[in-house]
């Protein structure tokens, strides 16, 4: 059994009453909320060029994502029962979700233009040094000779900050 296993709480009882719908619904928006929260702070972050504060949320961001999936798995048993016990309450739901959804694109476009952008510089640097290994010698027919393998270095990154 793996962690994630075993930190992933018992299954809810079903909602049975509006008052347990309402509760599932607000502990859903509250869970939202909050990682909204933190997914606009590393935004932030990521667009000043702070990753390494943007990377300390990390914690934070996972254990408010299990919270998420949790709650979002609750509401899929209970969608039937919401849908006849309080529709506008699921309506209202669907809205703040749609809103939570366009707010992490523009998170993951954040992020992915970030990693574009380092990975270009990698690639820039790499380049270069390879440029500068590779021999300024011509062969007999006048063109230039190709590096031998051991002219060839690679570029070692490393991933930690």
């Amino acid at each position: 059994m793996n962690q994630q296993q075993q930190a992933r709480p018992a299954p809810r009882s079903p909602v049975t009453t509006p008052q347990e719908a309402r509760k599932l619904a607000e502990e859903m928006m509250d869970v939202m909320s909050q990682l909204l929260a933190v997914v606009d702070q590393e935004t932030g972050l990521v667009r000043a060029g702070k990753v390494r504060e943007a990377m300390m949320l990390e914690k934070q961001k996972s254990a408010l994502t299990g919270r998420y999936v949790t709650a979002v798995e609750a509401l899929r048993v209970a969608q039937a029962h919401l849908k006849l016990v309080a529709p506008d309450l699921l309506a209202s739901l669907k809205r703040h979700h749609e809103t939570f959804r366009a707010m992490l694109q523009i998170n993951l476009t954040v992020l992915a233009t970030a990693h574009a952008v380092s990975e270009g510089i990698v690639r820039g640097v790499n380049a270069e040094v390879q440029r500068r290994n590779m021999p300024s010698a011509y062969t007999a027919a006048g063109q230039r000779a190709a590096p031998s393998p051991r002219q060839v270095r690679p570029l070692a990154v490393s991933r930690s900050l």
